[in-house]
């Protein structure tokens, strides 16, 4: 097997100190971020959008494979025909159809402080809906060919990057993941080698947009981590 070609790597070396404040930032400005159902249809630069996708595009993957597509809708047609399936699925799932519900008694208890329901305004609302796929094949051509690897762990930490970068260029944003999401990749005309992971919401809020006081509870440094 070759040698892969090496390129030289650097980062600016700062001093501790620099370093610390820096990382306190971030963190106090991700801190910040909350997941918001109330958007305004004001509309947000294009630009913002390509950027946060191009540092998503910059996250680690299984053999550099890249095993991810980022569908943007912002077509109001588009985006109703999202809400309507979406919804149809969170009907079933809440049981609002007056059917048994897909999710448990336990399930629908831990949701019922975060006030979710079956209505989702926001899908057509905010101006940019994110659908983001994950590719289980097609390696860096897309070809639907060659076999990805590490791909769900690849996917999510682009989606965690693609969050914070909206987060800093100072938009709200929201995770949707309807179940199953299949109609996702027919509204957005993406080959059955992909599979639809989530939607990400991205907009301004909504002027008297509000979170439930239960977002704020958040586990304790001691409680995450642990050092060996």
């Amino acid at each position: 097997m070759p040698e892969p070609e090496p390129i030289p790597y650097t980062l600016p070396r700062l001093t501790d100190a620099e370093g610390i404040a820096r990382a306190k930032a971030m963190a106090e400005s991700l801190k910040q971020r909350r997941t918001c159902r109330w958007f305004a249809a004001d509309p947000v630069p294009r630009e913002i959008i390509e950027a946060a996708i191009t540092a998503a595009g910059s996250a680690p993957s299984g053999a550099n494979h890249q095993p991810w597509h980022f569908a943007v809708v912002a077509s109001p047609e588009k985006k109703r025909a999202i809400r309507e399936s979406a919804e149809a699925e969170e009907r079933r799932f809440y049981g609002a159809d007056g059917d048994y519900p897909k999710a448990s008694a336990e399930w629908l208890a831990a949701l019922a402080d975060l006030g979710t329901d079956a209505d989702k305004p926001f899908l057509e609302t905010a101006p940019y809906l994110i659908v983001v796929f994950a590719q289980r094949k097609g390696g860096i051509d897309e070809d639907g060919a060659t076999q990805n690897y590490y791909v769900n762990e690849s996917v999510g930490i682009a989606c965690g990057m693609l969050l914070a970068t909206l987060h800093q260029a100072g938009l709200a944003t929201l995770t949707h993941t309807p179940s199953p999401m299949g109609f996702l990749r027919e509204v957005c005309g993406r080959p059955e080698w992909e599979k639809p992971v989530m939607i990400v919401v991205a907009g301004h809020p909504a002027a008297d947009a509000t979170v439930p006081a239960k977002a704020l509870i958040k586990k304790p440094l001691a409680q995450i981590a642990s050092w060996l």
